[in-house]
């Protein structure tokens, strides 16, 4: 038996099922937080570039010769750029087409940018489920680790003559750390998966505006014509 409580001590002495339970949700809280970076960036890029377009968009630019900018390097094109090219692109296909209604042309145009929107809020949802499951698993693995060191650790007391405080607060210690490192893991996790799917609400909201007052444009430009 021995006196040493550190950190360090428990963990490397604690049994298997502990230590597994451990090695797992530190590595869920490396992927969490390697996530919540990313996301971080991938959606304030979101933003800016979101910003930065509609400076440009609503400065009066012609939406030919926005279209013809953008389209040179159509490759480097994110969020709502894609969803203005795609809707751009198919009302002048379908504007080129002999026949076809201005109505039509311009529910093709909503129609296609509707598609590409919804494929952006896709790429952006990604690795939101994952927060999710570590934020709501993450507690009850680290309580099967706890059980199951507090289990061990009672079970031990029957090899002893005398139960004392010493033979059992290692065990309970060493099953109690499991239980902080699933809260280290679940709340982080938590915290960003709910400020990431608000902004991502918001940012969802602001390119089906968009969408909206683009089509309004395009119901102008087609009367005006």
């Amino acid at each position: 038996m021995t006196n040493d409580l550190s950190i360090f001590y428990l963990v490397t002495n604690a049994s298997f099922v502990v230590q597994f339970v451990m090695f797992i949700l530190f590595v869920a809280s490396v992927l969490s937080w390697t996530f919540i970076f990313s996301k971080r960036k991938e959606l304030n890029q979101a933003f800016t570039i979101m910003d930065e377009f509609q400076q440009v968009f609503w400065s009066g630019m012609d939406l030919a010769t926005l279209y013809k900018k953008l389209s040179h390097h159509g490759f480097e094109a994110e969020g709502i750029e894609k969803i203005f090219l795609a809707g751009y692109k198919e009302f002048s296909r379908m504007s080129q087409t002999a026949g076809v209604d201005s109505v039509i042309q311009i529910e093709s145009a909503q129609r296609v940018m509707r598609i590409e929107l919804t494929k952006e809020i896709d790429k952006l949802d990604e690795t939101l489920s994952f927060l999710a499951t570590v934020g709501s698993t993450s507690p009850y693995v680290g309580l099967f680790g706890t059980v199951w060191g507090i289990m061990n650790s009672f079970r031990a007391l029957g090899d002893v003559k005398q139960a004392t405080l010493a033979h059992v607060a290692p065990g309970i210690a060493e099953a109690l750390i499991a239980t902080a490192i699933g809260l280290f893991a679940a709340i982080p996790a938590v915290v960003a998966y709910n400020r990431f799917t608000s902004r991502l609400d918001r940012l969802a909201g602001r390119y089906e505006l968009f969408v909206d007052e683009f089509v309004v444009l395009l119901q102008r430009q087609v009367h005006s014509a």
